[in-house]
């Protein structure tokens, strides 16, 4: 099957994939500063499966993030940031994402952030789909108030903006 960009009617084969940790990212923006500079980052994704099925709603998937992986290029921040002051890493390694619906413009599930779950929507912006695996860029903005994740609360920025492009292959 050749590659499928923008695509609302092709889907991957039916079948269980599993992401591909090195073929995957999430990057994220935000302000700090009270707003003035911007930041961008990334975390890395620790791991994850999909599961395809036909009617596509049935469709689920569960993605781990490495929370201390979090990294902005600047260790002072980012050693902050992963401290028990905002992530807490050594508490709370991993951060999940599991569906609750699916369908071919987005995936609604809940994110757990520091034992905090909470609904979160992910707006699927491009798609292709290869003869033995499929790439999804999807992206959402989160409140990290809303995770309990509350200090700095003038210096650090409430929201991040999060682009997930994901690889899926075949398991």
């Amino acid at each position: 099957m050749d590659a499928t960009e923008n695509s609302t009617t092709a889907t991957p084969r039916l079948g269980r994939y599993a992401i591909d940790t090195d073929g995957s990212s999430i990057t994220f923006r935000s302000r700090h500063f009270f707003g003035l500079a911007p930041v961008r980052g990334t975390f890395a994704i620790q791991g994850g499966t999909v599961d395809v099925a036909e009617p596509l709603s049935q469709s689920r998937l569960r993605v781990e993030i490495d929370a201390a992986s979090f990294t902005t290029g600047n260790d002072q921040r980012d050693g902050h940031v992963r401290s028990e002051r905002f992530l807490d890493t050594d508490r709370h390694p991993l951060m999940t994402f599991v569906s609750e619906r699916v369908d071919a413009s987005s995936v609604s599930g809940t994110l757990t952030v520091c034992a905090v779950a909470r609904p979160v929507s992910l707006a699927i912006v491009r798609s292709q789909i290869h003869a033995d695996s499929f790439t999804v860029r999807a992206t959402t903005r989160v409140d990290r108030t809303e995770f309990g994740v509350t200090a700095a609360r003038l210096m650090a920025g409430r929201h991040l903006e999060l682009t997930l492009e994901v690889t899926c292959v075949p398991v």
